[in-house]
């Protein structure tokens, strides 16, 4: 199967839910792929997409700067799909007029279909939609219809009498929207023809037809951490490379309790991989002494781990490529990638690595999301403990040492974390949430133990539930679970008097305190 005939681009004009789009293309077997709202016409000519869908955005059409595309791509004789922004800028483009509406839409309304063929053939005659917009197309350009309205939107949707164009108002990529899923699968089968044939078992087929291609007969080094992340990009470039790969395991001082001997013990001798471990934990310490700014953490860990890497690689003779297990939300959290998104953090693996750095980065991941991951691990082979492996922050436990990292707050905050995945894996709750961990705090407070006064440190309990960790809710876990947890840091960890637990979402809070 040719992956490139089965094809859909996403052009992203900075909405918050492209890559939900994304996904939602793929969960129905179709291959899809996110790119910047200017990508060159020539570029989505020669990627030979079934379809293409113009994505949402926060900017109107006519603030200053606002995303555009070339009205040459809608005489492609692809099928394009707007959605949103995308719609309203189809209809600018054509020559439609889009204004700002009298009266706003945020959040459901009810979507009355007029058109009942080819993208809302779902067998009712009114849905519930999702709406988010403060613009609207007034005049449809010449050859569109209306295909669907609400009370405060005469154009809902509108489609092209003799052309495979089509624009919705609302968002049907959005669980809000029930049947936004068939809408969306209406596009991909009834208009664009595609068939759903594209797999995860594909998708490592032509990710290492592709490694492949890029490596050639050059030398690569793989960062190596034990987590679900690194281990998938180990293994897909053993497959592809096999021998011409090296992997190396850093100890950054900020590891779980265990985890080295786990993790030599696993790549090393079960999957035989070239594993060179290398012990820096004294000299990270050392570059963090007295450091407490978060993003000024996360950049000297980055920048310390491509020094380590690119050492290794001298002594290790020539080579020429540093993999890594970067995923999209740490894409999007670290910088602007295309629309008007503002820099939430640096992850250590994509803000945080040095402008003179020599090895020229690979990154298969890069565009997928931790539940994809999973599913990839599973067709690769990986052990359940490891695929279902709770993330775990790049830097390590350094970022969840609210302020200076020492050797002390490691070693409590290790013991703390253990108790933790200890308890969650004996109460089956460890597979039923996103992120269960330790936060060790900056802050001491009274306690007494044994008649005796205390005035020791805080552990803050951090348990998340999530798809994709894009957003996540706060877990209410079972009194018992909490107690146990809460008495066993305290009597076991030497150091810690109070145990307290975080109930914020993301957003407005991010998962990682740090």
């Amino acid at each position: 199967m040719d992956i490139h005939m089965q094809k859909i681009l996403i052009l992203d004009f900075g909405s918050q839910y492209s890559q939900l789009i994304a996904r939602r293309v793929r969960e129905s077997s179709v291959f899809s792929q996110v790119l910047p709202y200017n990508t060159p016409l020539t570029e989505i000519k020669s990627l030979k997409p079934k379809g293409i869908i113009l994505s949402g955005g926060p900017c109107s059409i006519y603030d200053h700067g606002a995303p555009h595309c070339g009205q040459e791509i809608f005489n492609l004789g692809i099928p394009i799909l707007g959605i949103c922004y995308g719609m309203q800028l189809m209809s600018q483009c054509l020559g439609g007029e889009v204004a700002r509406s009298s009266k706003r839409e945020y959040g459901p309304a009810e979507l009355v279909i007029s058109d009942h063929t080819d993208l809302f053939e779902v067998g009712r005659p009114r849905i519930r939609a999702w709406m988010s917009h403060g613009d609207q197309v007034l005049s449809l350009p010449d050859g569109f219809i209306s295909i669907a309205s609400t009370d405060s939107c005469v154009t809902g949707a509108m489609k092209h009498q003799s052309k495979p164009l089509y624009g919705v108002q609302f968002h049907p990529e959005v669980a809000h929207t029930p049947t936004g899923t068939q809408i969306i699968q209406n596009f991909l089968f009834r208009i664009c023809g595609c068939n759903p044939t594209w797999t995860m078992h594909s998708y490592i087929e032509e990710t290492i037809r592709g490694l492949r291609k890029k490596v050639g007969k050059k030398q690569v080094l793989c960062a190596l951490s034990g987590g679900i992340d690194s281990s998938v990009v180990a293994l897909l470039l053993h497959q592809a490379i096999g021998d011409q790969l090296t992997c190396i395991f850093v100890n950054n001082g900020a590891l779980r309790k265990g985890e080295v001997q786990k993790v030599l013990a696993t790549f090393g001798k079960h999957f035989n991989l070239n594993l060179q471990y290398v012990d820096a934990e004294e000299r990270f310490l050392r570059k963090l002494k007295s450091v407490v700014d978060p993003e000024q953490k996360r950049k000297i860990i980055g920048h310390e781990f491509i020094h380590v890497f690119e050492e290794e690689a001298r002594s290790l003779g020539h080579l020429d490529f540093l993999a890594q297990g970067t995923l999209y939300p740490d894409v999007i959290e670290s910088c602007p990638v295309w629309g008007p998104s503002a820099t939430i953090k640096s992850h250590h693996n994509v803000g945080g690595l040095p402008d003179g750095m020599k090895l020229e980065l690979i990154e298969p991941l890069r565009e997928l999301f931790k539940d994809e991951v999973r599913i990839l691990g599973r067709e690769l082979g990986l052990a359940e403990e490891i695929v279902w492996r709770q993330p775990f922050p790049g830097p390590g436990l350094a970022v969840r040492i609210i302020g200076e990292v020492t050797a002390e707050r490691i070693s409590m905050l290790q013991e703390a974390d253990a108790i933790v995945e200890e308890e969650f894996a004996q109460s089956g709750w460890y597979r039923k949430v996103w992120q269960s961990f330790a936060v060790l705090l900056p802050i001491k407070t009274v306690g007494v133990m044994g008649d005796e006064r205390t005035y020791e440190h805080v552990i803050a309990l951090r348990v998340v539930e999530s798809q994709d960790g894009m957003t996540a809710d706060w877990v209410r876990l079972p009194y018992d679970l909490l107690a146990a947890i809460s008495s066993r840091i305290i009597n076991e960890v030497k150091g810690i008097n109070r145990v307290t637990y975080d109930i914020s979402s993301k957003p407005p809070s991010t998962i990682e305190w740090e």
